[in-house]
């Protein structure tokens, strides 16, 4: 697949649709229906006008990794409606305030700081965010996330989580996580069996609590996740290509 530049919104809107393909085939295997998963087309560091053909080429979920860019583009991109703003990348907590005012879906929340500043904005502009517990299950130094690598540790995650679950202002709707990069996206698979786990474990720990969400799954691995009970997944390269930097 050609998924370098330049791009039109026929080749975006080719390679979504292959995408979907590759969900739907992923998905019939396992007794799954692609409707149980969501795309967000991964459009963080690409020009407005590459994210305004993306939308042209029907994405309706856009995720961003770095706050005030995703703020820039949306301010740009005001127009278009139906659109669906989604925080993926690590929150600075100083930059809680922007993504409460900014985003409607956080898939990063990675510690009790956050959740609490998160939960202060959220309640002084009266509203609700839903957000995702950012989960380390590989346990590399570079992931950011709740230390989940050693099963036999979750208990100590579990102070935290229940905080988390206490505060107003944002909503609980599952987990993420990002496996390590592989050249085979099937080694990865391990990585979303054990957050599945971990879903399990906390459901059965916070029942009242919604879990159902799995973010899991980027460009190199998004079958397997998929096949391992992704809801949500993260493609940016499979859809809009190699960002090029002068």
């Amino acid at each position: 697949m050609d998924i370098g530049f330049p791009l039109t919104v026929d080749a975006i809107r080719n390679n979504i649709q292959r995408v979907h393909e590759n969900i739907d085939k992923a998905a019939r295997r396992v007794g799954r229906s692609i409707d149980e998963v969501k795309l967000v087309v991964v459009t963080k560091t690409h020009p407005v006008e590459t994210v305004r053909m993306a939308i042209e080429a029907g994405a309706k979920y856009l995720g961003e990794n770095y706050a005030e860019e995703g703020v820039e583009k949306k301010t740009l991109l005001s127009d278009q409606t139906g659109i669906e703003w989604h925080m993926i990348g690590h929150i600075q907590s100083r930059k809680a305030r922007m993504i409460a005012e900014h985003y409607d879906f956080v898939h990063s929340l990675d510690s009790v700081k956050l959740a609490n500043r998160l939960s202060n904005f959220s309640i002084e502009i009266n509203r609700t965010i839903p957000v995702l517990l950012e989960c380390n299950v590989s346990g590399e130094e570079s992931k950011f996330g709740f230390p989940i690598w050693e099963e036999n540790g979750w208990e100590s995650v579990i102070p935290e989580i229940e905080k988390i679950i206490s505060l107003p202002g944002i909503l609980i709707s599952g987990l993420m996580t990002m496996a390590p990069y592989f050249d085979d996206g099937e080694l990865a698979r391990p990585i979303f069996k054990k957050l599945k786990r971990f879903q399990a474990y906390l459901i059965r720990k916070f029942p009242k609590t919604d879990w159902h969400e799995l973010s899991m799954g980027m460009s190199g691995d998004y079958e397997a996740a998929v096949q391992e009970g992704a809801t949500i997944i993260r493609v940016g390269q499979a859809i809009l290509g190699y960002r090029k930097y002068c």
